[in-house]
C-alpha cells in the first residue's frame, strides 16, 4: 500500500466497495447480506518490513511500488503500522546510524508487535554476524525493551525470544498466542479477533468432532476448540505446527490432535488411499465429524480437498481471496447453501479483504 492510498477520509466509501464486491460475487448462491466487521482507521498493522536504502550517506526506511525496484519511497514514520512500530522507528533508526557495526551492511528490518505490547525486530545483512555486533544488538534490546533476531546468510541470532506472545479476547475468554519470527500471523490483530469470535459464534455449540484444515499457529484451533468434542487439526508449516502445540499446551487446550499434513494428505489419509505414519497414534475412525474449518492460502482449496469438505454437514470457510471462494463455492452448491457470510477488512485502502462463509448441508 503506498502512503497515497492512505486516505481516512476514503474508508467508509473503500469499504462500501469491497461489499459491493463481495455481494456480487456471492449473488449466484443467494447467500445473505454479509456482515462487515471494520478496520481501525490507522495504526491497525501489526507488521511491517522495510528495505534500507543508502542516500547522502545513510540508510532510510523504503518501499517501491509493485513492479519498481528502482525507485525507493522513504519512510519516516507508517500511520498503517501499530504505534509500537511507529515509536521504534525513528529510536532504532538513531541507533544504526550511531553505530557502524550495526548498520555495516544492514539491508532490512523487519519488526513484529502485539496489540499487548511486545515487539521483535529482524535485522538482516549481507555480511556474517560476529561477537561485535552481537554485544550492540544486546545493548539496542536492552534501550528498546525488544527482543532481535539478527539474520546473515547460513546464521540467526536471537537476542532475547525468537517469537511474541499475543493476547486475543473472544467471546469473554482471553487466549496467549506465541507468533514466531517469520512465520505467518494475521497482521491486524483488531481485525483478526473480529473473525475469530464470528467464526466462535456461527459454529455454534456442537456435540460431535471438528477437522481443522491449514490450522496455521492454532488462530483459529484455540477458540473453536471451546465449540465441540474434539479436534483433529492439520498444518504442513513445521514452524507453525511447532507455534500451534506450544499455543494449546499454553492455553490448556487438551481436546486438539495435531498432525503434520497438507490438506491434500488428509483427504488421502480420510480416504484410504495409503497410511501415514505421522497419523500413527490417531484413530481417524474414532471421529464423529460434523463440521471442517478451512482456511486456506490465496490459490483456495484444490478440488480433491473441495469435494473431502462436502461430506460435512457444515463448512466454515475463512479466505483471502474471495474469487478462489467463489469458485469453491461454486464446487459445493450442489450439496451446500451459504447460511451466513462475513466481510473482515484486515488490509484497509487495498483492494484486499478477508471474507467468511458457513456452507450448511441442503
Amino acid at each position: 500500500m503506498s502512503r497515497s492510498q492512505f486516505d481516512p477520509a476514503r474508508y467508509a466509501a473503500q469499504l462500501a466497495e469491497k461489499k459491493a464486491r463481495l455481494v456480487e460475487l456471492l449473488a449466484p448462491f443467494t447467500a445473505p447480506e454479509p456482515e462487515v466487521f471494520e478496520s481501525p482507521r490507522e495504526h491497525y498493522r501489526l507488521r511491517a518490513e522495510f528495505r534500507l536504502w543508502r542516500e547522502d550517506g545513510n540508510r532510510h526506511y523504503a518501499m517501491f511500488a509493485a513492479g519498481d525496484k528502482h525507485t525507493p519511497i522513504f519512510f519516516d514514520d507508517f500511520p498503517i503500522a501499530s504505534a509500537r512500530i511507529n515509536a521504534l522507528m525513528p529510536r532504532l533508526k538513531a541507533a544504526w546510524q550511531a553505530s557502524a557495526t550495526l548498520s555495516f551492511k544492514l539491508f532490512q528490518v523487519e519488526f513484529l508487535t502485539t496489540l499487548s505490547g511486545e515487539a521483535l525486530i529482524t535485522l538482516c545483512y549481507h555480511r556474517p554476524l560476529d561477537a561485535a555486533w552481537q554485544a550492540e544488538a544486546e545493548k539496542l534490546a536492552a534501550d528498546l525493551q525488544v527482543n532481535i533476531v539478527g539474520r546473515s546468510r547460513g546464521k540467526r541470532i536471537v537476542i532475547g525470544k525468537d517469537y511474541v506472545e499475543e493476547q486475543l479476547q473472544v467471546a469473554g475468554r482471553s487466549y496467549r498466542y506465541r507468533q514466531p519470527e517469520g512465520a505467518f500471523t494475521q497482521p491486524n490483530g483488531e481485525v483478526n479477533q473480529k473473525m475469530l469470535g464470528w467464526a466462535h459464534e456461527v459454529l455454534g455449540e456442537r456435540d460431535d468432532d471438528l477437522l481443522e484444515l491449514y490450522c496455521g499457529n492454532g488462530n483459529f484451533t484455540l477458540p473453536l476448540a471451546s465449540r465441540v468434542r474434539k479436534v483433529l487439526a492439520t498444518e504442513i508449516s513445521k514452524s507453525s505446527v511447532n507455534a500451534a502445540l506450544a499455543n494449546l499446551e499454553d492455553n490448556g487446550v487438551d481436546n486438539v490432535s495435531l498432525v503434520r499434513l497438507s490438506a491434500e494428505e488428509l483427504t488421502e489419509a480420510l480416504n484410504e488411499v495409503r497410511p501415514f505414519r505421522r497419523l500413527a497414534g490417531i484413530d481417524l475412525k474414532s471421529y464423529e465429524f460434523g463440521s471442517v474449518f478451512v482456511d486456506p492460502p490465496r490459490a483456495g482449496m484444490d478440488p480433491d480437498t473441495c469435494e473431502l469438505t462436502r461430506r460435512f454437514e457444515r463448512i466454515l470457510y475463512i479466505s483471502c481471496n474471495p474469487e478462489t471462494l467463489a469458485a469453491n463455492i461454486a464446487q459445493l452448491s450442489d450439496t451446500h447453501q451459504v447460511t451466513r457470510c462475513a466481510l473482515f477488512d484486515q488490509f484497509p485502502y487495498t483492494h484486499h479483504m478477508e471474507a467468511g462463509v458457513l456452507l450448511s448441508r441442503r
